[in-house]
């Protein structure tokens, strides 16, 4: 590739965090008179410096924003944005991460991937070349999906280890005394992770009037959480046959319990096939050069008289 095309497109990479620096950075504070000053005087007011108050970020970026999520929306399938939506609240809705914001990057990050690929297929036109193109622009088009995916996940996970914790609280409450609803209250207001967010929100979701087995419902299609899923099946069972909640509640924490303690045991059965491929391929290898090399220089040395290694 010639060097006068990687030096373009280094200078265009090098571009674009300039650019936005230059639009969203931080302004200093502004030195015109505010705007409520200016109205409460007996002169009229400028519009125009009242628009150059604002920051480039709110003049230039946010509606530029606005307009490429709105492109995108019509250019993607519906199906493709309530999967996408999907992902986001798996991931926990992230305040930095909203579903325009996710768009836009899918177009910025697949766009300057197709320019970089182009200009690495131009330099060498093989069939090789052609094809990391494509991968190259696929793989800026689906990175913001593999970060939601992978934050979700974790997400999940640490859903799953945090609800044994959470239903042995849950009963303890109960049995002392309190609701069901203002069990998972205090354990919402005190609790910490993704799953006592959860949990604030389906008392939000109950105190707007929502019914409970419903808000559940809905706490179970925000996770993917098997557990958590059984957890709310059970209670919605014994909400609609009369069974007492705190005995589903010291059934299923005892449930979990044994879950956990079977998972960690099968996380520790996993360890040895781990450790196999390491120690074939980075220890053996030392350990046999270590011990055999010695040997295989006396033998060499013995059968050539000292002219060998």
């Amino acid at each position: 590739m010639p060097i006068t095309v990687i030096v373009a497109a280094a200078a265009v990479a090098a571009s674009v965090p300039l650019l936005w620096w230059a639009l969203a950075g931080a302004r200093p504070a502004p030195t015109t008179v505010p705007l409520e000053v200016l109205a409460g005087r007996n002169r009229p007011l400028d519009l125009r410096a009242a628009a150059l108050q604002r920051s480039a970020h709110e003049r230039a970026v946010k509606p530029l924003a606005g307009w490429l999520s709105r492109f995108v929306r019509r250019l993607t399938p519906f199906a493709w944005i309530e999967s996408l939506d999907h992902r986001i609240t798996l991931a926990g809705r992230p305040a930095r991460w909203p579903i325009e914001r996710v768009l836009i990057a899918k177009l910025v990050l697949g766009a300057a991937m197709f320019g970089l690929g182009f200009l690495a297929f131009a330099g060498n036109r093989t069939l090789p070349w052609l094809l990391t193109w494509g991968g190259m622009t696929a793989l800026g088009y689906f990175a913001p999906d593999l970060i939601l995916h992978s934050r979700g996940q974790e997400r999940q996970r640490r859903i799953g280890l945090e609800l044994p914790d959470v239903l042995d609280q849950l009963s303890i409450s109960v049995e002392a005394g309190l609701g069901f609803e203002a069990a998972l209250a205090r354990i919402g207001h005190h609790g910490t992770g993704p799953l006592a967010d959860e949990i604030v929100r389906t008392m939000q979701d109950i105190q707007v009037g929502v019914p409970r087995a419903t808000a559940l419902r809905n706490l179970v299609a925000r996770t993917e959480s098997p557990d958590l899923r059984h957890f709310v099946l059970a209670i919605i069972q014994a909400e609609q046959y009369g069974i007492p909640i705190a005995d589903v509640l010291r059934a299923q924490a005892a449930e979990q319990r044994v879950k956990r303690r079977q998972r960690a045991e099968e996380h520790a059965m996993k360890i040895p096939v781990k450790i196999v491929f390491p120690l074939v391929l980075c220890i053996l290898p030392t350990l046999f050069i270590v011990i055999i090399g010695p040997a295989i220089i006396q033998i060499s040395r013995t059968l050539f008289g000292g002219n060998g290694l």
